[in-house]
């Protein structure tokens, strides 16, 4: 599930990287329409990869605790993957709130309200923060893979 999980944020993440890219490049109506279909299908996927890893981290939370406390086994498990998760909340959750703004800043900039000078700037914060997320998500993954194979290690000696 966390290969899937980071596959489908690296996706959605090349995706607004390709649609930056093509902003700057667009020299017709159909350049710029192709810029704002990637966009905004980047931008869903988005909200969709970075949801998905906040409810996976927290299952995988869950699940460490009802390991811990119904096989009585003592150590700081939960707590050790509650500190690992809390970057990846805050990170994504900003992550996936700058990427709102700026999708829905260029549809501003598209119907002329507003000039393209602040949907370019938000298009790079939200790439940045993108990737700030994900270095917390990997970080994260990898930390609570390491505590379920430590507590599923305790379980079959106890249980073997």
């Amino acid at each position: 599930m966390a290969p899937a999980l980071l596959t489908l944020t690296l996706m959605s993440v090349l995706a607004i990287a390709a649609s930056l890219g093509l902003a700057f490049l667009a020299q017709t109506s159909a350049e710029v329409a192709r810029h704002v279909l990637l966009g905004v299908f980047g931008t869903f996927l988005n909200l969709l990869a970075h949801s998905l890893m906040i409810f996976y981290l927290l299952g995988k939370g869950k699940a460490v605790k009802e390991a811990v406390t119904e096989n009585g086994l003592t150590g700081d498990y939960a707590a050790r993957i509650t500190r690992l998760r809390a970057p990846v909340f805050s990170r994504a959750t900003t992550a996936m709130a700058v990427t709102m703004v700026t999708a829905i800043v260029g549809a501003s900039v598209d119907v002329g309200v507003l000039s393209s000078w602040p949907h370019s700037t938000l298009a790079a914060a939200a790439l940045v923060s993108n990737l700030a997320a994900i270095a917390a998500e990997i970080s994260a993954l990898r930390g609570s893979a390491s505590i379920v194979d430590e507590v599923n290690r305790l379980l079959l000696g106890s249980n073997g």
